[in-house]
């Protein structure tokens, strides 16, 4: 049986006003950033007050949490733009170079915002004086539920559509890409809810997995072995998800269909894969590395 769900149009903005002419909107895809960044700061600042969790002492005070969160969301904005632009389509941006800063139109990269968080949160440790490993740890466990609702925000907006599928659980999209389906599919065009699938495995399924390392197995005794099962974990559920997922549309061409960025005779890998592959190796390294250096 197919039960073949059809999405309602949804608007991607929440509330909307004209003031004087100029139109204020408040978007899901802004509120879904807000909601990360508020629930992984609580959750931050509620491990860092629990001493138990550590080997030694907290990686820091409590009054420090505000001004980390202030450099993390300035990181993260600046880079995740920053990657869309110079990953997904440069040329265009380069072209329309006022472009760049309009986030409020969407399109951002978790890649590129992934190393603004980086940037962000070494400087911030060098400032003040702080175990770069262990905040960087504290930080991939409660990255998790921002991951979860940018996937569900994406959802919403209809965007970044499955590959077609019959499965009973495809779903047809009310703005879905008609020229993107089969040649000789009959009848309307469903699609796996690709969304759907990145939010259980980048968001769900890793959060539980780091939250009972980190409470349950003293995985924050071992500084830096986080980082790199985040980097492996990430990587790995975006691989898989990412073989349901329609290829990025300016990736596309007449003679790339599927928006391969690397080709393996029939098969290639899109731009989130190529650039989790090297996230993956590198996660590998760093996980041996600090088990190596504190057994």
């Amino acid at each position: 049986m197919n039960f073949l769900l059809p999405l309602p149009a949804f608007n991607p903005e929440l509330l909307a006003i004209d003031i004087a002419g100029v139109r204020f909107a408040v978007r899901w895809y802004a509120l879904s950033y807000i909601a990360g960044f508020l629930i992984a700061w609580r959750w931050f600042v509620s491990m860092i007050e629990q001493p138990e969790l550590w080997k030694s002492q907290t990686p820091m005070d409590r009054k420090l949490s505000d001004q980390l969160l202030t450099y993390i969301v300035i990181g993260v904005i600046i880079g995740g733009r920053l990657g869309y632009v110079l990953f997904y389509n440069p040329v265009y941006f380069f072209q329309n170079p006022l472009e760049i800063i309009a986030i409020w139109q969407g399109g951002m990269s978790f890649h590129g915002g992934f190393m603004g968080l980086i940037v962000a949160v070494v400087l911030f440790c060098l400032v003040h004086r702080l175990p770069t490993l262990n905040v960087g740890d504290a930080i991939a466990v409660v990255a998790m539920p921002g991951l979860f609702f940018g996937r569900i925000a994406n959802f919403i907006n209809g965007e970044l559509w499955g590959e077609p599928s019959r499965l009973p659980w495809a779903v047809i999209y009310p703005n879905g890409p008609a020229a993107i389906c089969p040649a000789d599919w009959v009848g309307v065009c469903s699609r796996h809810p690709s969304q759907i699938y990145e939010a259980i495995l980048e968001g769900a399924l890793l959060c539980l997995i780091f939250a009972y390392l980190a409470y349950k197995r003293q995985a924050f005794f071992v500084p830096g072995q986080i980082i790199g099962l985040f980097f492996i974990g990430y990587g790995i559920a975006r691989m898989v998800s990412e073989q349901f997922r329609v290829a990025d549309i300016q990736m596309m061409s007449s003679d790339n269909p599927k928006g391969h960025i690397i080709q393996f005779a029939e098969w290639g890998l899109s731009m989130g894969q190529t650039l989790s592959l090297p996230m993956i190796v590198l996660g590998g390294g760093i996980f041996i590395w600090a088990r190596v250096r504190q057994p």
